[in-house]
């Protein structure tokens, strides 16, 4: 589900203007992605993950000013990039597993991260699960790390975005209903690029709906990718 070998290659993905992403296990199920956006004030790294090639792709959009963990479960390789860059991980207030798990000079962050034009909000829909959503709504970019995701392990059916099976029963419309955004990174799988909004909305208003189908077809493989997560950061 997870590979816990150091890296060997880099797959790029969700390229735009103002971020690119990565994927440092392209063989792996959970498709673990990062991700690095143009801020103000330089290039913030969103739950990286270590590869080749990484500090050379960082380097085409600036200077780095930050690395933030938005998961409880994506502390990843945000201490080893952090370090090499001379900057602070940034981690929400409420990420307190996260937090414990980062070597690095720590900076807790409430509702913003630096000057990157995100904001960022709580979403906790039951015990031991706790992330941040974030936006910008400078140019309509929504990050969500852990609830919706695009690998093959989140969506059933037609679905271009799918949530993680608990989440499906508490999806985050109300924290999502002012956003609109153009583009949807995630923390597992490529990004949506293409009427992002539409693929928005059939997800969350189809979570609860589509819930005993995604049970029955992804149901055992999401379970291993909750018991392999809870072992180490994912």
């Amino acid at each position: 589900m997870y590979a816990r070998t150091d890296a060997t290659e880099c797959q790029t993905i969700d390229r735009f203007e103002d971020g690119v992403g990565w994927i440092a296990h392209p063989d792996e199920r959970g498709q673990r992605a990062s991700h690095a956006v143009c801020g103000k004030d330089g290039v913030w790294v969103l739950d990286p993950l270590d590869a080749p090639g990484i500090d050379d792709l960082l380097a085409e959009r600036g200077e780095v000013a930050g690395v933030a963990v938005l998961s409880d479960y994506h502390a990843r390789d945000a201490s080893v990039i952090a370090e090499r860059h001379g900057v602070s991980v940034h981690v929400p207030r409420w990420l307190d597993r996260a937090a414990e798990r980062i070597t690095a000079p720590v900076e807790r962050c409430a509702w913003s991260l630096g000057n990157s034009g995100f904001g960022i909000k709580r979403f906790a829909p039951f015990p031991g699960w706790s992330e941040a959503l974030a936006y910008r709504e400078s140019d309509r970019t929504l990050y969500v790390p852990e609830t919706l995701g695009t690998a093959p392990i989140y969506t059933v059916g037609a679905e271009r975005l799918g949530i993680y099976l608990l989440c499906r029963l508490f999806p985050p419309r109300n924290l999502l209903v002012d956003t609109h955004p153009e583009r949807i990174l995630v923390g597992h799988g490529d990004g949506i690029f293409e009427n992002a909004g539409t693929a928005l909305t059939d997800a969350l208003n189809g979570a609860r709906r589509r819930f005993p189908t995604a049970l029955m077809r992804k149901g055992r493989v999401q379970l291993r990718a909750g018991i392999e997560a809870l072992g180490e950061s994912d």
